[in-house]
C-alpha cells in the first residue's frame, strides 16, 4: 500500500531520531522536587516558574516538572538516566534509601519510584547496552573504556 505522498509522486524520506529532547513528570509540589531531583542527581536549573521547572539532564535534554492537583502513577512507564559509574550509582542508591527512605525495585541495579510516584531507572556509563545513546564524542571525553 503506497502512502499518499506517493500517489502525489513525492519521494518520502525516513525519519531519523537523534536522540530524546525532553522528558516530563508530574508532582504535587514543584519546589521539593527541584530540591529531590538537584540532590540526588546533582540537576541544574534552567528556568522555573509557579508550579512548573525546567532541569538540565546531561548535554542536550531536559526534564520539565509541572504540578498537578491528582497524582495518577503509571504502571510501567518509566524514563531512564545515566551517571559515569558504579560510584554514582552507589550515591544515588545511599541517597534514596537512607535520606528519603525509598525503596528501591528488586532485580534491578538502581530502580526507584521517586516521592511522587514516577519510576526511574539509573544505568551508567559502562552499561554497553546503553552507550550508543551518547553521541560518541561525550563517551569519549569521559574516558569509558571497555573491557571484553
Amino acid at each position: 500500500m503506497r502512502d499518499a505522498h506517493a500517489k502525489e509522486g513525492q519521494k518520502t524520506m525516513a525519519v531519523q531520531v537523534y536522540g530524546c529532547n525532553h522528558i516530563v513528570i508530574e508532582v504535587t509540589d514543584a519546589k521539593k522536587a527541584v530540591k529531590f531531583y538537584s540532590d540526588v542527581f546533582g540537576l541544574k536549573m534552567l528556568r522555573g516558574g509557579e508550579g512548573a521547572a525546567w532541569c538540565k539532564l546531561g548535554e542536550h535534554q531536559f526534564m520539565a516538572i509541572f504540578e498537578v492537583e491528582t497524582l495518577q502513577p503509571d504502571r510501567v512507564k518509566h524514563f531512564g538516566l545515566m551517571v559515569r559509574d558504579q560510584k554514582q550509582i552507589d550515591e544515588v542508591r545511599r541517597k534514596l534509601t537512607k535520606k528519603y527512605k525509598l525503596k528501591l525495585h528488586p532485580n534491578f541495579r538502581c530502580d526507584f519510584r521517586d516521592p511522587w510516584g514516577n519510576r526511574i531507572q539509573v544505568g551508567d556509563l559502562h552499561d554497553e547496552s546503553l552507550v550508543w545513546l551518547l553521541p560518541y564524542q561525550e563517551v569519549q571525553k569521559a574516558g569509558v573504556t571497555f573491557t571484553k
